[in-house]
This record gives C-alpha cells, sequence and structure tokens, in this order.
C-alpha cells in the first residue's frame, strides 16, 4: 500500500478480514483517485461483500456531512431535498403505499433522515421519529419536529426495543462503517412483524460489473457495498424472518418520473423520460444476484411470536 494511504490523520488500520463473514480472503478491486483524498475498496472472494479498506477516520467521514454536502457545492455533495420536496413526495408517498401493507400504522422511524422529507410525509399515517447524523441537516429537521429528530447515529440514540412498526433506510446503509451491527439494531428497534426498508445498489448487477472503479457509487462516504444475496444473508442473519427484494424499486414508474421534474429547465428536459423508462424497464430483469442494473430495495419482516 502506497505511503498516500497511511496517513492517520485521514486513514484507519485497513481491515484483514470481511465484516460481513469473517474470511480472510480480502483482495484488492479498485483505487478510486476522482476524489480528494482517494480511496480504496476491497472485495471478499468468500461472501462478495465490497467495502472501503482502509476507511477514512470518523473524524474525516463526519466532516463529509455539513452545510456543502447538501447545497452541493463540495465535491462531494448530495442535493438539498427541500428544493425538491413536491416533487420528491411522489416517490415517498408511492413507498408508503407499499410499506403500509406490511406496517399499518404505529410508530415510524427514518434513519438516515436529514431535512425530514420522508418523515413528514409518513406523518399522516404515523408517529415519527428520525434519526440523523448530520448536525446541519439534523438541526434543520427538528425545527420541524423537535427532539423526534435524534442528532446521531443507531449507536447513541434514546428508542427503546420494540418501538418501532417501520423502520427506513433509504440509500443510507452504503455509509455506515459497521452494517451488521446496525441491522442488529434495527431488528431490536422493531415490533414483532415489523419491518425494516433498505435500499442501496447491487454490486452483482451488470451497470456496476461494466463501470468498474468508474461506477458513480463508488464515493468518499459509502464505506459498504452489498449484493442482494450478501445482504439478504446478512438480513436473515441479524435475525429478520423474511426478506423481499424488490428490483428495482417496490413501487412503479410513474412516481420516478414525476420526480424527475425538480431539475428540469424547459419541456426540452422531458427527454430524460426515455431513458428513466428504459432504465426502469430492463431492470426488471433480474434472478437471484444477476440483474441488469444495480438498483435494490429489501423489505425485512421480523418474526411474530
Amino acid at each position: 500500500m502506497s505511503a498516500m494511504f497511511h496517513d492517520p490523520a485521514i486513514y484507519e488500520q485497513p481491515r484483514s478480514v470481511c465484516a460481513l463473514c469473517g474470511s480472510g480472503r480480502i483482495a484488492r478491486l479498485y483505487e478510486i483517485r476522482r476524489y480528494t483524498p482517494p480511496f480504496r475498496v476491497d472485495r471478499c472472494d468468500a461472501c462478495g461483500f465490497i467495502f472501503m479498506n482502509p476507511r477514512f477516520t470518523e473524524t474525516v467521514v463526519h466532516g463529509f456531512y455539513g452545510e456543502d454536502y447538501y447545497r452541493g457545492s463540495a465535491e462531494y455533495a448530495y442535493y438539498d431535498e427541500r428544493e425538491a420536496e413536491r416533487f420528491a413526495l411522489h416517490v415517498w408517498k408511492a413507498r408508503l403505499r407499499v410499506i403500509a401493507r406490511y406496517a399499518n400504522g404505529g410508530n415510524f422511524l427514518d434513519v438516515g433522515a436529514a431535512f425530514g422529507g420522508l418523515i413528514k410525509a409518513a406523518s399522516a399515517l404515523y408517529d415519527v421519529y428520525g434519526i440523523e447524523p448530520s448536525d446541519y441537516s439534523g438541526r434543520e429537521a427538528r425545527k420541524t419536529f423537535g427532539d423526534r429528530v435524534h442528532i446521531g447515529t443507531l449507536d447513541d440514540h434514546p428508542f427503546k426495543s420494540g418501538f418501532f412498526s417501520a423502520i427506513t433506510m433509504i440509500e443510507v446503509i452504503e455509509h455506515l462503517a459497521d452494517p451488521a451491527r446496525a441491522l442488529r439494531e434495527c431488528h431490536r428497534l422493531l415490533r414483532d412483524g415489523g419491518v425494516l426498508v433498505v435500499q442501496t445498489a447491487n454490486m452483482a448487477g451488470i451497470q456496476s460489473r461494466l463501470r468498474g472503479e468508474r461506477y458513480a457509487y463508488f464515493m468518499p462516504g459509502h464505506l459498504s457495498y452489498f449484493t442482494r444475496r450478501n445482504l439478504t444473508d446478512l438480513l436473515l442473519k441479524s435475525g429478520f424472518a423474511r426478506v423481499v427484494a424488490h428490483i428495482p424499486v417496490e413501487f412503479g414508474l410513474l412516481p420516478k418520473l414525476l420526480k424527475s421534474r425538480s431539475s428540469f429547465k424547459s419541456a426540452w428536459d422531458y427527454r430524460r423520460w426515455i431513458r428513466i423508462a428504459w432504465y426502469h424497464l430492463i431492470s426488471k430483469l433480474h434472478l437471484g444476484d444477476f440483474a441488469l442494473t444495480s438498483s435494490m430495495v429489501l423489505y425485512a419482516v421480523k418474526r411474530t411470536k
């Protein structure tokens, strides 16, 4: 490993075993140099788990999620959902209709709540709560929801066992250094029969394989990368009784099309709908871990005693 990746102010010590299965069969996969600082990802040859190795330190990771991250002005950035809320609402409502088939009412927790858009939409059906590690977005969410939004993580929250009927982790698990511990904690927080919704990329998909190190999902804040199979296995190992996979997502095409209008500047932008529709269509071609694209949403149900 080059001296670049030995700086203790930026990188932790590299891992020699897989965090999911414990195997020592770890192989270098990619070195991602399009960001500063760069990072490396390894792959476990036993279970297919891909992870940043060495990881950035907690201080470096926490620094990613300030105001610049949400305003799109940082090198590694997201978007401010408040500016697109009326468009994102189409997707949130579509997802909530599916969640309601598993958990119709009760307490709802969004892990990675950001500014609280999803829990605001869910408040029509549930008593809502959030966990958000970013001080910036967490403080903004608290202006609406008060201490129902915990600024922190699944490691330091105040919630009791069995308190929630539904928990969502939308594009969150890839940000976690210890996803196995997070899933066990979600299982503990759910009531019997409750549901956990996890959305992330399927790294076994042809899309991610063809793009290789250029695949856009390789970002500085993404520490963990899954396949449908190893994430399903991890959920079952974490105590869940049943896992249902939705490829690419659990709702139809129309909400995605309507959400996309948030970035449209003219009527000409509607041509993007062709690409979005084509992606959604070919995503339906999948079997087991094989898929043409790399989108997936897993619903994990806790056993009813």
